[in-house]
């Protein structure tokens, strides 16, 4: 979830390297020659005293260097672009000496200078930020980013480092504000936010205990970046959220089987069993196939109870499959829809999709239905099953309610 900032300490010492032990001026951009010459002006009396503070530093005696430093920064009438170098200078040997806050305080000042072009001022922000992010001093690390981030606020390792200073400060309300602001506007732009910061999203809601921020979390790790493991903590929290309803415990293990988060054959056993009471007993077949393929049937200590199960849904699909036109017909005769989405829903099991999709419509257009958003779920895979995602897409969008239907419809939509 953290990473490292790419520039840091041994960076910086490179930054510095032979500029800041150099009489020779460096560049101001927006100046013209005549201009520069006039304020880039170190004194010739200068020379030998530099030139001994070069072979000090080259020799790592930086403590005498530093003195020889501090006997020109008692000269009187220094220019400003002296003032400069002799920042830069006690820069190079704070480098060498890893000596973070005299670093720091040099680079303060020299940000703050006319004669260090604008690109260095933001790589020496974020080199410091990263210093001290990597040396685990992260009140410090915060101070760097957020100079960094006010100059440039588009920068997208700036941000995370950000968030991360906070989250590793035990700050997870300013890291969860700060993540939702990022993935939002990662959103609104139409970017796929990173995964790092869906985790640190997720992270920092779940050190302040905040289910909903989480849970929107896993929702989006599973939209941008779905594993396993993301869907498998999605669905066991939609299973155990209040209000979920037992009704349509059918469609949560549907979504478990399309994402192969079934764990055992007791789950296999239970979801087949509900299909064969739901009156789809090819859906029941399958499901007890499946087990088979994925090798939880057949052995355990609830073997025996396996070849039964598959004897009883093959023997009842095998007669279901020499009646859908009766069943059909009888569907259609009733007086409420229920029957027709029920045995829509049944064709859909036998990829029979287009009349599956059309009776489950005509159920919905009759009426009477006690559930009807549960119907429209179905329809709804109905279409993502036949490969028409974006029809799926519209139809799961208008399911209604509080007792997890909103939600399954919702995950179907991210299913690839």
């Amino acid at each position: 979830m953290i990473k490292k900032s790419p520039i840091a300490l041994a960076a910086l010492i490179l930054a510095l390297g032979t500029a800041s032990v150099s009489v020779l001026p460096v560049t101001a951009q927006a100046q013209t020659a005549e201009e520069k010459a006039k304020k880039e002006v170190i004194r010739s009396e200068w020379s030998k005293p530099y030139t001994e503070i070069q072979k000090l530093i080259g020799e790592k005696q930086y403590q005498a260097a530093l003195e020889k430093v501090a006997a020109l920064d008692a000269s009187d009438k220094k220019t400003d672009y002296e003032v400069f170098f002799l920042h830069r200078t006690r820069a190079a040997i704070a480098s060498g000496m890893g000596d973070n806050v005299a670093l720091a305080k040099s680079f303060d000042a020299m940000i703050g200078s006319e004669f260090l072009p604008p690109a260095d001022k933001l790589r020496f922000m974020e080199g410091m930020a990263g210093t001290f992010y990597n040396l685990k001093q992260y009140a410090e690390s915060q101070v760097w980013t957020k100079r960094y981030l006010a100059a440039n606020p588009s920068n997208t390792m700036m941000q995370d480092l950000m968030v991360q200073n906070y989250y590793l400060a035990d700050d997870f309300t300013n890291a969860l504000k700060e993540v939702k602001a990022q993935v939002a506007s990662d959103e609104q732009a139409g970017k796929v936010p990173d995964e790092k910061r869906l985790r640190l999203l997720h992270g920092s809601a779940m050190k302040l205990k905040d289910i909903d921020s989480s849970t929107q979390a896993l929702e989006l790790l599973v939209k941008y970046h779905p594993t396993k493991e993301y869907w498998a903590d999605l669905m066991y929290r939609l299973i155990s959220k209040q209000g979920f309803s037992d009704r349509l415990r059918l469609d949560w293990y549907r979504l478990m089987l399309a994402n192969e988060n079934l764990e055992d054959d007791t789950q296999y056993m239970e979801m087949a069993e509900i299909a064969l009471l739901a009156g789809l007993p090819l859906e029941a077949k399958n499901i007890v196939d499946a087990a088979y393929k994925a090798g939880y049937f057949g052995k355990g200590k609830n073997a025996a109870k396996h070849k039964p199960l598959q004897d009883k849904a093959n023997k009842q699909a095998a007669d279901d499959a020499k009646t859908l036109d009766a069943g059909e017909a009888a569907a259609k005769a009733t007086k409420t829809g229920l029957a027709m989405t029920n045995m829509g829903y049944n064709f859909v099991t036998y990829g029979q999709y287009e009349r599956g999709i059309a009776l489950i419509e005509a159920g919905l257009a009759k009426g009477g239905l006690k559930y009807p958003e549960e119907a429209k779920l179905h329809l709804g895979i109905a279409y993502h099953k036949a490969g028409n995602k974006a029809k799926a897409a519209e139809v799961l969008k208008t399911v209604q309610g509080n007792d997890g239907a909103v939600e399954l419809a919702r995950y179907w939509t991210y299913m690839k």
